[in-house]
């Protein structure tokens, strides 16, 4: 009895106390793992210094069902207890996949497949705006199917949510017109205290019958989610190009959004300022000027062109 105490005292004393590591270091724990592979890994990284005390100290315990996959840091010296108890909280290291406002689908399943945490092949390429531009964190190992699945569900949550908001005057005929317009504005404009203003143009022209004229319209059309090549100038022929999505000559919304619209679109969208505004024009610091007769949009046209040429004078002189 005074052996298996001894016994039962020292392995305590190896759970309990500190552990042989001496640099940081991390781990990680696949899924689906039994205790024994668990400890027979931490020992193998030299995290822990006896994988049978573990696995014994572990099932004492009552934690043997209870240890979470991901990847894990550990300070030098973290006793076996510490390691248990940051594996069953599930206190894993996290990364993040960040998806800009306004990427298309295509490009957003250019990042997962390249997010190297990420595990697994990609899923089928998901509609034209149906995922939620956003920061997402996720544990080492997570399939790319799981996080495009989160990213579409937190999409039609918000969707939903500011639709069940809007304002029922606005002239969308139902939710998928409402994510196209939304997409419009997003793309338009960068900065989210104009997306009510664009919006309000756009909305402006529907009820009008006016075409809605929007270069991303027509690009997308061109280019499609891949987008245009950032060295390729925009040239007439995709301002003239004869596809569905060119609202310089359909009349109305394209057949379905161009992008993938954040909240900032979204709710620009579903209440809109009021404005009589009709035209807007870059005015060359990343912003627009909104005007509401077209005389006055051409003489902002004329202010932003000066600019431009302007600009390239001012470029020459400093190559010189």
């Amino acid at each position: 009895m005074l052996g298996a105490g001894a016994v039962v005292y020292w392995g305590n004393s190896q759970f309990e106390g500190q552990g042989p590591l001496r640099e940081e270091t991390t781990y990680v724990v696949p899924r689906n793992t039994s205790v024994q592979t668990i400890a027979s890994g931490l020992e193998r990284e030299g995290i822990i210094s006896d994988a049978q005390i573990f696995e014994y100290g572990v099932r004492f315990a009552g934690a043997g069902g209870t240890l979470k996959a991901g990847e894990y840091g550990f300070a030098p010296g973290t006793s076996m207890r510490q390691v248990m108890e940051k594996l069953r909280a599930g206190a894993s290291i996290t990364h993040s996949v960040s998806v800009p406002e306004g990427w298309t689908v295509e490009k957003v399943y250019e990042r997962i497949a390249e997010a190297e945490v990420l595990t697994g092949e990609m899923p089928d390429m998901l509609p034209e705006g149906t995922l939620r531009p956003d920061t997402y964190l996720v544990q080492r190992g997570v399939t790319r199917e799981e996080l495009v699945q989160r990213m579409k569900e937190a999409q039609d949550n918000l969707v939903a949510e500011i639709w069940a908001q809007r304002d029922p005057d606005i002239p969308v005929k139902d939710v998928g017109e409402f994510i196209t317009l939304a997409s419009i504005v997003e793309r338009e404009t960068g900065i989210a205290s104009e997306r009510p203003h664009v919006a309000s143009v756009f909305i402006n022209r529907l009820n009008k019958g006016m075409r809605l004229q929007s270069d991303p319209t027509f690009l997308y059309g061109v280019y499609g989610g891949a987008g245009k090549p950032s060295d390729r100038p925009v040239t007439q022929s995709d301002i003239d190009s004869d596809t569905p999505y060119n609202t310089y000559k359909i009349k109305g919304l394209p057949p379905g959004p161009i992008a993938n619209p954040g909240r900032a679109a979204l709710e620009a969208v579903a209440n809109p300022i009021e404005t009589d505004d009709f035209y807007f024009v870059a005015d060359g610091t990343g912003g627009h000027v909104f005007s509401s007769t077209l005389d006055e949009h051409n003489r902002n046209v004329q202010k932003y062109r000066a600019f431009e040429r302007q600009q390239r004078l001012d470029a020459a002189e400093a190559a010189d």
